[in-house]
């Protein structure tokens, strides 16, 4: 198991095959996945899953499991990806927690890391976050790791178009 980074509280290394079904309990929780506007099924997990694997091999990182250090628990899933949306491609750090861990500064502490390994071992100009109009909870995430939205765009996920704002920062020079 390859660990990533770390930050005070949390590790975040890649996703291993254990992992499957604590993936299951954020991705079929129909609170956690209220922006998606539905839970997943087993065969949509089982693609999450093996998209992440993927983007490890096309891009040498990707979403990565959340854990926590002292109590080596798995707490949620937060990393970067690459996203192509509108002909353009954003290098973007993602995030969802179990349920039981919201509130408690994990996904912050987590991205936060992301946004630095982002800036400080890929190089990136800028990072984003691609946020539905309605979760104000990660567009309060990206705010406090210090993310501006710049802009608005209409994806079309399952049969609907729905609304995102692009969150933006870039690297000190």
């Amino acid at each position: 198991m390859k660990k990533i980074l770390e930050t005070d509280r949390l590790f975040l290394r890649e996703f291993i095959d254990d992992d499957y079904n604590d993936l299951c309990e954020i991705l079929q929780d129909k609170e956690v996945m209220y922006a998606y506007e539905h839970s997943f099924s087993e065969d949509e997990v089982k693609g999450w899953f093996n998209w992440i694997v993927e983007h490890y091999a096309k891009y040498g990182f990707g979403l990565w499991a959340v854990i926590h250090k002292e109590t080596d628990e798995f707490l949620g899933q937060c990393g970067l990806t690459i996203q192509n949306l509108n002909g353009n491609e954003y290098l973007e750090i993602g995030y969802l927690f179990k349920k039981k861990h919201w509130h408690k500064g994990y996904a912050v502490e987590a991205a936060s890391g992301c946004k630095k390994y982002a800036f400080e071992n890929l190089n990136a100009e800028k990072v984003y976050s691609i946020i539905r109009d309605n979760n104000t909870a990660s567009q309060n995430v990206a705010k406090r790791i210090g993310m501006k939205k710049t802009d608005e765009i209409m994806k079309h996920y399952y049969n609907m178009d729905i609304l995102h704002y692009i969150f933006e920062v870039k690297g000190e020079k």
